[in-house]
């Protein structure tokens, strides 16, 4: 590939700024050709056709355009997209892998504030936090003098639903904690997991013996609806389900007649649909925690996503290897 090879924005064009501050884009601009005010959201614009027939390196995001055959027809020199965010199945096709078009991600980066995230909702729940904030707002009085039996930290049990990349980083955040890490993944064998440092169980004996399970599993078929009544039946009165990952891993219809009685709580940062409907009960349930699809990168943490892709740019410039290639075969069991 020549120097400073000729490349192209593709993605929603106000993120450009966040994802690129002053210094990242002088660095990126020193690899590549590229021009910060031009911003593709669909690639077959007439006014994109002369930078694209040149344009060898893509650098996506959120908002990118789907990769079709159509959209790569007017790129015919493309050699590598470059995604400033986690997951790429949401605009790539077999056209990209076919043409033989590398594609690198920042979902190692990205996972870094959603194990960051799902830390502190594990340790807040084991706490009670959320239940207490409100008995204190209601009575303005400490409960039970101060002292709040039944919560603490101290040797729970949390079980991990998939070792993915956040899956894994987090149990990197927890190994200073005095917990009890439990992981279920089809794809981790014994050795791997003692490697982790946990505990493989088949998913139904997490959910039995856990008091926090937080989900890291991708949305596949397979995944669909992977927790659903049978599964919150499995699960101790007064644990609490975490889910970060997609909403639809997750019978919404089914948590909120657990959560609503009272049994179990759940932080739910994503959901299915996402937002929820205005009149879903989990807006308004004690025991229910909603955020609002914010545990992945936000405000300054975006920046780290394109400093991973500014890297990626220098090594591919050099000629060297990307260090965070996407493997297509890994597509069906990933983010």
């Amino acid at each position: 590939m020549p120097e400073r090879p000729q490349a192209l924005f593709a993605m929603t064009a106000r993120n450009v700024p966040y994802l690129f501050p002053p210094e990242l884009l002088a660095r990126l601009r020193a690899c590549v050709d590229i021009d910060p005010a031009l911003v593709a959201h669909d690639l077959t614009e007439p006014r994109l056709r002369e930078t694209l027939a040149r344009t060898e390196v893509l650098i996506t995001g959120w908002g990118c355009p789907r990769l079709d055959a159509a959209a790569l027809d007017a790129a015919p020199k493309l050699r590598a997209v470059l995604h400033a965010a986690g997951s790429v199945k949401g605009f790539t096709t077999p056209e990209v892998w076919r043409r033989g078009i590398a594609v690198s991600s920042a979902a190692a980066a990205n996972a870094l504030p959603v194990a960051e995230y799902t830390l502190a909702m594990i340790l807040l729940t084991g706490k009670d936090v959320f239940a207490l904030r409100d008995r204190l707002r209601a009575r303005r009085a400490f409960p039970h003098g101060g002292i709040v039996p039944g919560v603490g930290n101290h040797g729970r049990r949390l079980g991990v639903v998939g070792a993915s990349r956040v899956g894994r980083r987090l149990i990197e955040l927890l190994r200073p904690h005095d917990l009890a890490v439990a992981l279920t993944d089809p794809y981790v064998d014994a050795a791997e997991a003692a490697r982790l440092g946990v505990t493989l169980l088949p998913l139904d004996e997490l959910l039995r013996t856990c008091d926090v399970v937080t989900l890291h599993a991708p949305h596949t078929p397979e995944t669909q609806h992977l927790i659903g009544a049978r599964e919150l039946a499995l699960m101790p009165d007064g644990s609490v389900l975490v889910n970060t990952a997609r909403g639809a891993l997750v019978d919404h219809e089914a948590l909120i007649g657990e959560v609503g009685t009272g049994r179990l709580g759940a932080v739910l940062d994503v959901t299915d649909p996402e937002p929820l409907p205005a009149d879903s009960p989990l807006y308004d349930l004690p025991g229910a925690f909603v955020t609002p699809h914010l545990a992945g990168s936000q405000g300054n943490e975006l920046s780290r996503l394109g400093r991973t892709v500014v890297e990626e740019a220098e090594r591919l410039s050099s000629g060297s290897g990307l260090l965070h290639a996407v493997d297509e075969a890994e597509l069906g069991h990933t983010a």
